[in-house]
């Protein structure tokens, strides 16, 4: 990967190829405006967040659950969730239908999601491990290098690894897998 991908890997969208034909001193600049943009424009957030968490730990499951499916999008949930903290956001994670909870997970980093399987209702978190090992293995890897052994024995039992150690030499999850296949 290079210099240029690993800066804007946060945003999770494509490199322009235009910015490929820059030097690295201008494609430096580059990547410095658009951290600088975006913090500009995201100012202010994490108050929102902690004020959100804070509101809604006085409404009931059953209102927030449909209201924030509906009208707050994943990443904001996310933020959200990181504010208030791994046991509030657990009562919330049991709750939340799969597909949208995948979806904010994307947003949480592997060890805070690592610590909300690990307390949430085993029954979802395992719903959860199943349905991103199908969609999104490459998220469920980072994940389980934070794991804690129950949860891993989880992933173990569903994962199917390739047969052919070559195939994984240079894998960046190559230390995880390892761990999983020991498990199996």
């Amino acid at each position: 990967m290079s210099r240029l991908h690993e800066a804007l890997a946060w945003t999770e969208m494509p490199v322009p190829e235009e910015l490929h034909h820059l030097t690295p001193d201008q494609q430096q600049h580059v990547v410095s405006y658009v951290k600088a943009v975006v913090n500009r424009k995201t100012d202010g957030f994490e108050e929102l967040y902690h004020a959100i968490g804070m509101i809604v730990k006085y409404i009931p499951h059953f209102v927030v659950i449909p209201l924030m499916v509906e009208h707050i999008k994943p990443p904001i949930a996310a933020g959200v969730c990181r504010k208030m903290g791994v046991d509030q956001a657990t009562g919330y994670a049991n709750d939340l239908p799969l597909e949208y909870f995948s979806e904010v997970s994307r947003h949480i980093d592997a060890s805070m999601m690592a610590e909300l399987l690990g307390k949430m209702k085993k029954h979802h978190a395992e719903k959860f491990i199943h349905y991103e090992l199908q969609h999104h293995l490459t998220h469920i890897l980072d994940i389980a290098g934070h794991l804690e052994k129950r949860m891993l024995e989880v992933v173990a039992k569903h994962v199917t690894l390739p047969e052919h150690d070559d195939d994984l030499l240079r894998h960046p999850h190559h230390e995880i897998i390892e761990k999983i296949r020991a498990l199996q």
